[in-house]
């Protein structure tokens, strides 16, 4: 991946920090993503990972360049003789392992597409595009791969209407008293989408915790794995109400392991990045519900998530595990010096 590198254009916050969050996430996902690779058993699913890590890989060494041409830190990051053991047994099933590349790259999807929005400097630009590219097409194959092995689970079909019709009646955003309309195709999309993500979370912190080390970093994940059921169970109640079919759970694809694999560091912070996705997925289902009772349903579970990520952040900090993101100068501090 090469770019044309303008050193008389300074980098902006808003590249600085997008930079600085894919060196993290990347760093971090070519410790997963060495470790699939040897504990995978099926050669189509591998092939797919090491795709993933390429991308992963080539994402680190071309920020690497930019910032060392900048004269910008390079973050810390997640090393691979630090953050994983890629010798140690076998903690996910292959299913479990196809389902979590094919998440990274939506999740890929949606951070570059954001970061290309506020990229100008041309090979800023130019990287993020790349990424965006490569994600979709990260997407598209374990999506195939997930057809073609028959788990993928479709999201719910829809009857097709006789013709286009208008909103008549105030009833259509209530959900508390009297009769509740059907779902709308948003808010099915909004609650399917959210159980799949929940029930992924939940089999990632029932490995987790089996592999912890700390005693308080154990019981934030075992935390973390009720919270995330409990939100399937929540969404699934919705869907059971229009008798819509609710996602597979992936509980089951976790093995029995208990040995080191992942270092607490790098769990504490793929799981408080997970909570900070989920309020931004929560947050977007709000503003595409109508009916109030589910709009209120989310604001209670973005409530709950986020006091899930600040005692996740005491937890970073206490430990010194916490990597100081990008920031402004404390004019303060520097007037008492």
């Amino acid at each position: 991946m090469e770019f044309i590198q303008r050193t008389d254009i300074k980098l902006t916050s808003a590249e600085i920090t997008n930079l600085w969050a894919t060196y993290m996430n990347d760093s971090g996902s070519i410790c997963h993503l060495k470790y699939y690779l040897n504990t995978v058993e099926d050669t189509e699913i591998k092939s797919v990972i090491q795709y993933a890590l390429d991308i992963s890989q080539l994402h680190v060494n071309t920020i690497t360049q930019i910032f060392t041409q900048e004269g910008y830190p390079v973050p810390h990051g997640f090393k691979l003789n630090e953050d994983v053991d890629v010798t140690a047994p076998r903690l996910f099933s292959d299913t479990y392992l196809l389902n979590n590349v094919n998440y990274l790259g939506k999740i890929g999807l949606n951070a570059y597409s954001t970061a290309i929005t506020v990229a100008v400097r041309e090979d800023v630009y130019s990287f993020f595009s790349q990424c965006l590219r490569e994600s979709d097409n990260l997407i598209k194959q374990t999506n195939d791969l997930l057809l073609a092995k028959g788990l993928y689970t479709r999201s719910p079909y829809l009857p097709k209407p006789e013709s286009y019709d208008f909103v008549k009646q105030k009833s259509f955003l209530a959900g508390f008293l009297g009769e509740k309309r059907p779902l709308t195709g948003t808010e099915i999309t909004n609650l399917y989408t959210n159980f799949q993500r929940n029930a992924l979370g939940a089999a990632t912190l029932i490995g987790y915790s089996q592999v912890a080390q700390d005693e308080e970093v154990k019981q934030f994940l075992l935390r973390g794995k009720e919270m995330a059921n409990k939100h399937c169970e929540i969404f699934g109640s919705f869907l059971k109400e229009s008798d819509l079919p609710c996602p597979m759970t992936l509980d089951t694809e976790v093995t029995d392991s208990i040995t080191y694999t992942f270092s607490d560091r790098k769990m504490m912070f793929y799981t408080t990045s997970l909570i900070a996705l989920s309020v931004g997925y929560y947050g977007g289902s709000i503003s595409m519900s109508p009916r109030r009772d589910i709009g209120i349903m989310y604001s209670r579970l973005v409530a709950e998530i986020l006091k899930y990520a600040e005692d996740g952040a005491k937890i970073l900090i206490k430990h010194g595990w916490m990597e100081e993101p990008p920031r402004a100068l404390d004019r303060d501090e520097l007037s008492k010096q």
